[in-house]
This record gives C-alpha cells, sequence and structure tokens, in this order.
C-alpha cells in the first residue's frame, strides 16, 4: 500500500518567534514544514525543494513577499502563495492580487484562520495539478495526431493547435494562436471556417468531405473536415474543435484512375459525372456566365455544382450569393436581387443593399431562372451585358464584378420559341452549359448515394440503421426514379423514420412507392429469384445466416425454412 505524501510547506518570517509559532501548528496539523527568515534564504529554500505551499510575510527586510510570488512565477511553479501582513491596505491588497497570490493574512494572525487558508490553498493546488496533468495528456494526444487540429472559442479565436496544421494549413502553432481565425491567410475558399460558424451556431457536428485545400506549397491539397463543439464539464458548448485530415494522396490515385466517387459535394462516380466533375474543373477560373440544367428533382445537385464552380475558382475568398427566383413574386425578387432606397415603395423604410451588391467579386447563383418575369429578364440581361444596375428608386447606376451562374428544369430553348423567355437573355445565360444527368441515366451511383443519406438521416433522427436488405436495393436499382435524387432522399428518409430494425425492408417504403413497383416485386418466376436473393445474402455474409436473414429483413427461423425449401447448400449453390 502506497502511502501519501504530506503535504511541504514553505514558512517565511523574519520574526523568529512568530515563524516558530507557525511552523509548530502545522506540524501538529500532519503538514512536513521547512522555515526561511529572510528572502534570500526563501530563494535556496526554492532551489532545493518543491513545496505545495507558501506563506510569507510581506516586509522581510532585504526583499518582500511579493518578490518571493513573482519569483514563483518566474520559476514557473505551481505551489499558491499566501500574504501575511500587519499593515493592510488597499495598495497591498491590490499589489497581492495582481501578482497571482492566493490569498492574504493579516496579522495578528489567528491559528484557525490560517488553517483554514492553508487547507484551502493546498485543495486549490491539488486541483492546478490535475488540471496540469489533464493538460499535459491532452498536449501528448495533440502532438501524437497526425490530422490537423484546431480548437476555438466562441469568438472563434484560436486556443490551441498542434504541429500538423503547419502541413496542412502553412502556420505554426504560435503563429495563430489566440488569434481571430477569420483573419489568416489560408489561401482558400474558406469552408472550413464555414463549418465551424455552423457548428458553434448550431452546436451540432460539420462534415465535409473531399474539400480542396490548396495553398502555393501544396495546390492539389485535399482534406476531409470535421467539426466538433466543445463542451465544459457541465456540457455547456464554449467553443469548437475542427479536423482536419490529409486526403491528397487518395484523392490523387482516384484521379489517377479517372474515377472520382465525390467531387466537392457532389456524390457520384459513374462516366457521366467524371465528364461533369472535368468540366467544372475546367470552367472554374474562366469567368464566363454558366447555365445548369437537368430534370425537376436534381435541384440539390445543381446548387451543389454551383458551389464547386466557386470555390474551385479565383473567387473563392469572395460571396457565394444564392438566390431561388421562384420562392418570390416579381416585386419581391427585384427588391431582393438589385435593393431598394428608402421610399422606393410601400414598406421600404429603410435602403437595402440587393444580391448583386453583395456578390461583387464573387458569384451569384440564380436557380430557377427560367421562372422570372420579361421585367426581371431585361434587367438581368443588362447586368450580363454592361455590369451595372440601378436600385429600385434610385437612377444612379451600380458597377459590379460578378459571376452569374444560374439554374434550371425547364427547357430553356422551348420557352424561347414559346415567347416566354427571351431569346438574347438565353444566348447570354447559355454561354456554357452543364446538364445534370437523371439518376436513371447513372444507376452506378445509387448505391452510394443510398449510404450517403443513409448516414446522414441515422445522424440526422438518432438511428442506428446498418443495412438496407436486398429487396429494397433491387427496387431501388430498377426504379426510373421521375423525382430524381429529391425524390430518392425523401423516400430514404420515410424508411428511416418507419424503421425500428437495423435493417430498412419493404414495410418500411411508402405505400404509394411500393405500389408503383408491384412489378419488380413480383416478379414471374419469384421462387426462382427468392431463391437467388438468399444465397446473395447467404455468400455476401459468408453464411452467417443470422447476418443473412437481417440483411434480407426476415427472422433466422425464416431463412432456416427457406434454405431447406430450396435446398440451398454451401458450396453447391
Amino acid at each position: 500500500m502506497l502511502l501519501q505524501a504530506k503535504p511541504k510547506i514553505l514558512v517565511v518570517d523574519d520574526e523568529e518567534a512568530l515563524r516558530y509559532t507557525i511552523e509548530t501548528f502545522l506540524l501538529r496539523e500532519g503538514y512536513e514544514v521547512d522555515a526561511a527568515g529572510t528572502y534570500n534564504e526563501s530563494l535556496d529554500k526554492l532551489s532545493g525543494m518543491d513545496f505545495d505551499l507558501i506563506l510569507t510575510d510581506i516586509m522581510l527586510g532585504t526583499g518582500t513577499g511579493i518578490d518571493i510570488l513573482r519569483e514563483v512565477k518566474k520559476r514557473n511553479l505551481s505551489c499558491p502563495v499566501i500574504l501575511i501582513t500587519g499593515y493592510p491596505n488597499i495598495e497591498t491588497a491590490t499589489d497581492a492580487v495582481r501578482e497571482g497570490a492566493y490569498d492574504y493574512i493579516i496579522k495578528p494572525a489567528k491559528k484557525e484562520v490560517i488553517l483554514s487558508k492553508v487547507e484551502m490553498a493546498l485543495r486549490h493546488k491539488a486541483v492546478i495539478d490535475e488540471n496540469r496533468k489533464y493538460q499535459s495528456n491532452l498536449d501528448a494526444i495533440f502532438r501524437s495526431v497526425k490530422d490537423a487540429i484546431v480548437t476555438v472559442d466562441e469568438e472563434l479565436i484560436v486556443l490551441e493547435t498542434n504541429d500538423a496544421v503547419k502541413g496542412t494549413c502553412g502556420f505554426s502553432p504560435e503563429e495563430i494562436k489566440g488569434k481571430p481565425f477569420k483573419t489568416l491567410q489560408l489561401h482558400c475558399r474558406g469552408e472550413c471556417y464555414d463549418a465551424m460558424v455552423e457548428t458553434i451556431k448550431t452546436k451540432n457536428p460539420v462534415e465535409i468531405h473531399h474539400l480542396e485545400c490548396k495553398r502555393r506549397q501544396r495546390p492539389d491539397g485535399v482534406v476531409n473536415v470535421s467539426t466538433f463543439p466543445l463542451r465544459n464539464p457541465q456540457g455547456d458548448a464554449y467553443g469548437c474543435v475542427m479536423v482536419l485530415k490529409d486526403e491528397t494522396r487518395l484523392a490523387g490515385l482516384e484521379s489517377d484512375l479517372h474515377e472520382r466517387v465525390q467531387f466537392h459535394n457532389i456524390i457520384g462516380s459513374d462516366r457521366k459525372m467524371q465528364n461533369l466533375y472535368s468540366l467544372i474543373e475546367n470552367l472554374s477560373n474562366v469567368q464566363t456566365t454558366v447555365l445548369i440544367s437537368g430534370e425537376s428533382g436534381t435541384g440539390t445537385g445543381k446548387e451543389l455544382v454551383a458551389e464547386a464552380l466557386h470555390y474551385h475558382g479565383d473567387r473563392r475568398a469572395n460571396p457565394l450569393v444564392k438566390v431561388n427566383c421562384a420562392a418570390l413574386s416579381d416585386e419581391l425578387l427585384e427588391s431582393e436581387l438589385f435593393g431598394h432606397v428608402k421610399g422606393a415603395f410601400t414598406g421600404a423604410i429603410t435602403d437595402r443593399v440587393g444580391r448583386f451588391q453583395k456578390a461583387d467579386g464573387g458569384t451569384i447563383f440564380l436557380d430557377e431562372i427560367g421562372e422570372i418575369s420579361n421585367k426581371l429578364q431585361l434587367r438581368l440581361l443588362r447586368v450580363l451585358q454592361e455590369s451595372e444596375f440601378e436600385r429600385v428608386g434610385n437612377s444612379s447606376p451600380i458597377k459590379v464584378d460578378v459571376r452569374v451562374v444560374a439554374a434550371t428544369n425547364k427547357e430553356l430553348h422551348k420557352m424561347v420559341r414559346s415567347g416566354n423567355f427571351r431569346e438574347d437573355l438565353f444566348f447570354r445565360l447559355n454561354v456554357m452549359q452543364l446538364v445534370l444527368p437523371p439518376l436513371r441515366g447513372r444507376r452506378k451511383d445509387i448505391p452510394a448515394l443510398m449510404d450517403y443519406f443513409l448516414k446522414r438521416f441515422n445522424k440526422k433522427l438518432n438511428k442506428n440503421i446498418t443495412a438496407i436488405s436486398e429487396d429494397v436495393q433491387r427496387i431501388f436499382m430498377s426504379y426510373p426514379w421521375p423525382g430524381n435524387i429529391r425524390e430518392l432522399q425523401n423516400t430514404l428518409e420515410f424508411a428511416v423514420v418507419l424503421c425500428h430494425n437495423s435493417t430498412i425492408t419493404i414495410k418500411d417504403l411508402p405505400p404509394e412507392f411500393t405500389d408503383s413497383n408491384k412489378a419488380i416485386l413480383d416478379p414471374g418466376d419469384k421462387n426462382a429469384n427468392e431463391r437467388q436473393s438468399i444465397i446473395h445474402a447467404l455468400e455476401k455474409t459468408g453464411w452467417n445466416k443470422a447476418k443473412a436473414a437481417r440483411l434480407l429483413g426476415i427472422d433466422r427461423k425464416t431463412i432456416y425454412t427457406k434454405i431447406t425449401k430450396y435446398n440451398i447448400v454451401e458450396g453447391r449453390a
């Protein structure tokens, strides 16, 4: 059994009687005590032994208790210091607090007062030592992790970083500690900053995969970003920790293989998506207008393409401003795009800066561009031709440098022929067109999208669904998805909400979805298909019948029955 060491206390006082008295009753209380009668003698004691607490008179002849306190700080010792004074005043108290004294005692000092303050000071030191040990362990973890780690407070002031940050961001920990993260010249598009802002605002983690992190020294840098809220022992969030995992080599390998499963936040490895990725890369630094088109239901994909164009180009350090043209009335959209002056119309009680002005130097994304009126089409045409506009209620032109990226699910060339869309505006917008392929045209990407949405909804709905049954996968791969990715997303979210097991099965799907897929669910040779599904599940799980049953969404008893029914034997299937 290990005996706990007695706390060591140094008593410093040039009055021998008082020094002896304090030393005596501290010894009786079980403390280990040493004593010094002068300032210089106390320094010798500090050099030869570690103390848990120092009790010192302020006036020591050649030196003072404040001098001892400063020496303790200079040597980075963790022992608290209690000052004893016979002449208390405001200046003495202020000096003691400013220099970091734990407390001070007024002469004549009573035994009970001294013992009480000693006990509290030693408890305080125990907490400090524990925190130092915890911080030491934390520092060791920081240093050992190869991924770059940055912690910030609620104001996004950098608290701590590890050495790996230098390789990823180009800064040493000493350079950025204590500085606002936003002021750092990161030479990237700043999405990691946006992730930290979102985590601090929502108190939720954020993940960004395959984010391009370019610097002169690493122009092809790619990282995965993860942010988490920092919480104190009471559970209150007080900042954010960000982990940057370097994926540059992996991304390079994917690029060499010419098959990236993800680009920016766009998911897809189909050949059509590979071509789209290449087009985005080629257009990122070309300041021409881009029109993104695709069927209804690919809206989220259009927005991701716009983000990829902006954040992979020279404008990435400037704003990306998004406008849904279909969500606002004609009057509101005009004010939203171009701004207005006070009194321009009823309700215009102050001046307003429009989205084009906010996007100056950056990119504006105009979603559902086919929904705007002829009047706004004309105003937009002028911005594209002359790079200037007037606010509503004001005739003074405002010059802007804005790249326009527009998106639509309508066939604008047909709208031009019918007179519903200006031909000159169409040609201005359609300088370069990116077409998002429908989901039925890239079925190879469906499993990756299913996996992505399953993870996303597990986190969102606090579920732990680990698999999707073979029947559901077969339907998803065969279904034409007229609503594209949005329909797949909504269908999976419905299933995750309804599912109370670890595997999504047919019964978890929306009724209207299963009704429209009866032909897939009930093929001509049902027994042959069912036997093949069971064999496939068994092979996939290494012939573990329990796992195969869970994968198929049936119980173990049922799979044994069907194995017997179909005469399925391992090695002879």
